[in-house]
């Protein structure tokens, strides 16, 4: 409920990309805003008020002169509640209207008279959207301070490719998430390691272990959020990079360390959230390794470069943030972990509390002491851990 208590006012405006605008209101929902939407005439062609009257659980609103509204002010009243305003779609024509101050319709003049932030998800044909009546139109928003969402590229109702597309619902959501999220690392650099290596020992056998990636990845996203500029590097998961991270994709602890060490020098902070394998096959075989060849095949295992330990050792490097997953003793270890390899921050978890899980129970250790968070899911934790971290840099 990442949206609770948020009051949101969503125009949509006329385009085939109204129908997305269906679920957006559904998602925004999910997370615990209320919608109040707003149409315009056109949207009501391709989508009708009832849809998201059904959705949002709020009367919809179309006419400037709506008669439910006993002093005829709509546009004031409906927009002096929100805490945010946001168009998806957002057509060409509504683009021009608002840049220029227009307010000929409920919607445009609701724009013009609010007193919340205002986002917009354009939507149009690519050679509209590159027009440069366009352009200048968009470019004039950006300087008034119109936070533009997209658009994305890719295939269009009308057949044609490139850029136009609205983005999905699922990428706007975490857009206005963000939105509302307090910039505690803007302006830094963030690189975080995320996933489980895998260490060959033969083209298909290997030793990994069983690192979801879930928390690395609940971390890039806070991170993103909270206005850092994100690098991910991640071993073998299946989660799609989290909106607006930069991901590099590695298989062994190799691969990662090499990463790692081209990208840490100019990072501001640096999280190793990955479970990298401490120790690598010295004599990978090229072949797959037969049972008939007689006998169990001698795997020699040579250790791994500490990651961790190598950027914390950097001149003038980032501020560094390890994680110690243990099956006990979490204190001792941790902060033998933390103190060996000279790092300010370390968050610890025992194994059983949601190794691989979607939950977790995180300890964070620093130099101020020992700080138990709430069990909580994941993307709780990792926000915290973000909050954590912006406190000791001093950017909160």
């Amino acid at each position: 409920m990442e949206l609770q208590g948020k009051r949101i006012v969503l125009g949509v405006t006329g385009g085939i990309a109204a129908y997305k605008a269906a679920e957006l209101v559904r998602l925004l929902g999910k997370q615990g805003a209320e919608v109040q939407v707003a149409m315009t005439e056109g949207a009501t062609h391709f989508v009708t008020t009832t849809t998201f009257q059904a959705l949002s659980g709020q009367p919809v609103f179309t006419d400037q002169w709506d008669a439910r509204m006993a002093n005829a002010m709509a546009h004031i009243d409906l927009s002096r509640a929100a805490d945010l305003m946001l168009v998806a779609p957002a057509s060409a024509d509504f683009l021009a209207r608002i840049a220029h101050g227009l307010a000929d319709d409920l919607l445009a003049t609701m724009v013009l008279a609010r007193d919340c932030p205002l986002l917009v998800a354009p939507a149009m044909n690519r050679q509209m959207w590159e027009n440069p009546a366009t352009r200048r139109n968009v470019a004039q928003l950006l300087a008034d301070g119109v936070q533009v969402l997209g658009p994305a590229s890719g295939e269009q109702a009308c057949g044609e490719v490139g850029a136009g597309r609205m983005l999905e619902p699922e990428e706007i959501l975490e857009e206005v998430i963000a939105y509302f999220t307090p910039k505690v690392l803007a302006g830094k650099s963030v690189l975080i390691t995320a996933g489980p290596t895998f260490e060959a020992i033969d083209p298909v056998r290997g030793i990994t272990n069983l690192s979801s990636g879930r928390m690395g990845y609940a971390v890039a996203r806070a991170a993103r959020q909270a206005g850092a500029t994100v690098t991910l590097v991640s071993g073998p998961v299946g989660f799609a990079t989290p909106q607006g991270v930069d991901r590099i994709d590695v298989r062994s602890a190799l691969d990662m360390h090499g990463a790692v060490m081209a990208l840490a020098p100019e990072a501001d902070v640096f999280i190793g959230v990955a479970a990298v394998a401490d120790y690598r096959v010295a004599n990978e075989a090229d072949h797959k390794l037969k049972k008939d060849n007689g006998g169990i095949p001698p795997i020699e295992l040579v250790e791994n470069p500490d990651i961790l330990a190598e950027v914390a050792a950097l001149k003038d490097g980032p501020f560094c943030v390890g994680f110690a997953a243990e099956s006990r003793n979490l204190e001792e270890y941790a902060q033998t972990k933390r103190r060996k390899k000279n790092i300010p921050l370390i968050a610890g978890n025992l194994i059983q509390d949601g190794f691989g899980g979607d939950d977790n129970r995180l300890v964070l250790f620093d130099d101020h002491g020992v700080h138990p968070l709430t069990p909580a899911p994941k993307s709780v934790l990792a926000r915290q851990l973000i909050e954590h971290i912006a406190q000791l840099t001093g950017n909160k």
